[in-house]
């Protein structure tokens, strides 16, 4: 190639090409840095399996992790993860299983993340039951969960409309202190039963046990509120949080623009179909002041403006 290997070049070259999906161009730049013996970093190896996830080039994936030693470096229980996850994303489940089963004869012990991919696995095909056994593993093989363990099934559960609380209690009995996305699955799955008032309080009992606020939190109510029709009530939550600090997100803008959107398809009637434009017009340019809207917000304020 006719320049000085060097890692913080060649690595800058091969994530610019995996980003555009050049992977023939990668192989070469590897085949380069292998040959020269550049001593790669594992960040370099974890951001290539995921883009070659991306790309549905799993196989890839699978034969790098398996060249790793040929560039000086020893496959890690990192690596493994990344290469599980490459493996659940594209539903390639028996060999993630097969991989997860063999990963000690492979010289691995294995964490939290690699039994919450497992878990995930579970849950993507519905498998609670399943999901619980790969749980209790984890328990057995004296690996500790992780609050993305507790939340993963809370979330399973809320989402399903089977609500477990004791699940929280275990967690804090535990030791692993519950985070904002924690309750935001718990307001969720209260909402989702219509306990719409024990979902609100959860806000006040989160800030009694330690946990502040976030958007998160907000927008699970903001979402709650408008698909009942209660838009002064979800703005009254934008005046809160921002009492509270809390700096709106693209969410959070597309849960008022998606209801107003709605709304003025709605309208018969002019003047109500005025007022809505002038309200998502204000709602629009506070989004672009405070926030960068995505281009699905635009769109749906656009779509509405001219079919309306």
């Amino acid at each position: 190639m006719g320049f000085k290997p060097d890692y913080p070049s060649d690595s800058a070259l091969i994530y610019k090409l995996a980003r555009c999906q050049d992977f023939e161009a990668v192989e070469e730049v590897l085949g380069y840095v292998q040959d020269n013996t550049v001593h790669c970093q594992e960040t370099l190896f974890i951001a290539l399996f995921q883009h070659y996830g991306k790309a549905h080039l799993v196989d890839k994936a699978v034969e790098l992790f398996h060249r790793r030693t040929c560039f000086n470096r020893v496959r890690t229980r990192q690596s493994l993860n990344s290469l599980l996850n490459v493996h659940v994303d594209n539903d390639r489940f028996l060999v993630a299983n097969e991989l997860f089963d063999k990963a000690c004869k492979l010289g691995f012990r294995l964490n939290s993340v690699a039994f919450n991919v497992m878990i995930r696995r579970q849950f993507e095909n519905g498998e609670w039951e399943q999901a619980c056994k790969v749980f209790e593993e984890m328990l057995e093989t004296k690996v500790e969960p992780s609050v993305a363990t507790f939340n993963s099934l809370i979330g399973y559960l809320c989402g399903n409309g089977e609500l477990d609380k004791a699940l929280l209690e275990d967690m804090i009995k535990r030791g692993k202190r519950p985070n904002a996305v924690t309750y935001a699955l718990l307001m969720e799955g209260l909402c989702l039963i219509g306990e719409h008032d024990e979902a609100k309080k959860m806000v006040f009992d989160m800030e009694y046990r330690g946990c502040k606020p976030a958007v998160v939190n907000f927008g699970v109510l903001m979402s709650d509120l408008v698909k009942r029709g209660k838009i002064e009530e979800a703005k009254s939550l934008v005046h809160e949080m921002k009492k509270r600090h809390l700096k709106k997100d693209d969410v959070t803008y597309n849960i008022l623009i998606n209801y107003l959107c709605k709304e003025g398809r709605a309208g018969q009637q002019r003047p109500i179909k005025f007022c809505l434009k002038c309200k998502l017009c204000n709602l629009i340019l506070q989004s672009i002041n405070c926030y960068f809207p995505s281009p699905f917000a635009v769109y749906r304020l656009l779509h509405t403006f001219f079919l309306n």
